[in-house]
């Protein structure tokens, strides 16, 4: 029983992504988008939620800190 409790504690628990993380993951969508114009655009979207993302103390990655 100890087991199975480990193990949902070990997938329940949050993602905190660094600056490389964020980083990889804003190439990979610029570099998938075609328009000049989307990717300055993403770029500045991406730019402002990571400045805020990182001046927040140690949020987890989820879909209520990406809503916020």
């Amino acid at each position: 029983m100890g087991s199975k409790s480990k193990k949902r504690k070990l997938a329940r628990r949050k993602t905190k992504l660094g600056l490389p993380d964020l980083d990889h993951a804003k190439a990979a969508v610029l570099g998938s988008l075609h328009s000049q114009e989307s990717q300055r655009s993403y770029r500045h979207a991406i730019h402002e939620f990571v400045g805020w993302y990182c001046s927040e103390p140690r949020l987890s990655f989820n879909k209520t800190v990406v809503t916020r």
